[in-house]
């Protein structure tokens, strides 16, 4: 027995359309969303656990888990698995961030029973045998060599551990290599059996489906799992608070033989509960997110300093960051990061000029809408909001809230974030920190 109910956008008379939300025996939430003229449906189980809920011992147990759930269950075999998802042109597949995990298929509409079968197969029902641990083992321990290798990847680690410090936000998603060369198979079945209860699921389906049938066939599918909770659980509410960190400013190197250095600079930013959080998006594109962009305009365009210049945000249940990337020579490190601190200084005294405010809101309303115009795109919007906010959001609430932020909202936020003492991760040919130029220095 499902009860559904549409799930409210921009007020109780403004439902988001399409969307259909039911809870499931075992505090299972499905969000589903009717996309009219596809053929296809994206499918993808999330769970409200990621990297910040591991203890020292576990650390990079989730991740692990993302790669060794697909080893094999109790009904089929790592290869049955792949063959089934090959048979019917589908793809699979899994990723891991701090604060949840989302397994994944993407099938033709004729074809939900069965991705919906192997999906709930896969994150319930695994074998997590002695010997798929040590060969899954191998393959993490080269994904870390991998992200060693990669300078960008490395640097937001590094940033990441410079910035939230002690915080769990501050550990690495994979874990350490010393992590899981200890990982026992016995702390990977507990981390999984205890963090992986139906009440932190969410099923979430964009495309061509039925929602009452796909509620028949996820409550079958999951049915032992959720007869492992407890008869009437809730789910579990959207993560909020926590200790947010502490970020005194710092500078930070990773000394390595690369043709460039690479550079984040960045603060402290807001939680994803934040009511600043649309003037902080605003913020971001005209800082640099586009051609047009401020740091684009100042690093590249106008002085040549660098090929690649960006902005970035994060947000979770209880901080976030507000980041800003170069690429560049290393001789021109120095002048990349006065250009930088110049253009976020001057944006924190003045704020943005009208053109540039119109200009962001224009680039994040019509990012927002072509980036909903495929079905894997509408789930992964879908299932991150039920997780992280317990509603949905329409695209025209959405749209309207990007619309409305102001000038002095914006300069509010730049004043309150970008004021507070920069905190700098270097990748690149340099020895110490102390050989890294003045400008990081201050």
């Amino acid at each position: 027995m499902t009860t559904t109910v549409r799930t409210p956008g921009a007020g109780a008379d403004a439902p988001a359309p399409g969307v259909l939300r039911s809870e499931l025996p075992g505090g299972i939430r499905l969000v589903t969303e009717t996309v009219p003229g596809v053929r296809s449906v994206s499918l993808g189980i999330w769970i409200g656990i990621g990297s910040r809920d591991e203890t020292p011992e576990q650390a990079g147990a989730a991740h692990f888990l993302e790669h060794l759930l697909f080893k094999g269950t109790q009904r089929r075999t790592a290869s049955g698995i792949a063959e089934a998802i090959d048979a019917v042109g589908g793809e699979l597949n899994a990723f891991t961030a701090k604060e949840h995990t989302c397994y994944y298929a993407h099938v033709l509409d004729t074809d939900v029973a069965l991705a919906i079968d192997l999906l709930a197969d896969v994150v319930t029902d695994a074998r997590l045998a002695h010997a798929d641990t040590e060969l899954e083992r191998s393959v993490v321990l080269e994904e870390i060599a991998m992200r060693d290798d990669d300078p960008e990847d490395l640097l937001g680690e590094l940033f990441d551990e410079a910035l939230f410090g002690d915080h769990p936000l501050g550990l690495p998603i994979v874990g350490s290599e010393d992590s899981i060369r200890g990982m026992s198979r016995e702390t990977l079945h507990a981390f999984w059996r205890s963090e992986y209860t139906t009440p932190r699921m969410v099923v979430a389906a964009a495309g061509n489906l039925s929602h009452g049938h796909l509620a028949d066939l996820a409550g079958a599918a999951l049915a032992a799992a959720a007869e492992r909770t407890s008869p009437g659980v809730a789910p579990i509410a959207p993560r909020r608070g926590g200790t947010r960190p502490v970020a005194p400013g710092s500078v930070v190197l990773h000394s390595d033989d690369t043709e460039q250095a690479h550079l984040l600079l960045g603060v402290p930013g807001i939680d994803r509960h934040d009511p600043r959080r649309r003037a902080l998006a605003v913020l971001n594109a005209a800082l640099g997110g586009g051609l047009s962009s401020r740091l684009f305009q100042q690093v590249r365009e106008q002085r040549g300093l660098a090929y690649s210049v960006y902005s970035s945000t994060a947000s979770y249940a209880d901080a976030g960051s507000l980041s800003v990337y170069a690429g560049c020579a290393p001789e021109r490190l120095g002048e990349v990061a006065g250009v930088v601190r110049d253009v976020l200084a001057d944006v924190a005294a003045s704020g943005l000029t009208t053109a540039e405010l119109v200009r962001a809101q224009g680039s994040l309303r019509g990012g927002l809408v072509l980036g909903s115009e495929d079905t894997p795109s509408r789930m992964n919007r879908i299932g991150r909001s039920e997780l992280d906010h317990g509603r949905q959001r329409s695209l025209t609430e959405s749209l309207d809230g990007i619309a409305a932020v102001t000038a002095d909202e914006v300069a509010e936020v730049a004043r309150d974030l970008l004021s507070q003492p920069l905190t700098a991760a270097v990748v690149g040919p340099f020895d110490e920190v102390d050989d890294l130029p003045a400008a990081l220095q201050a």
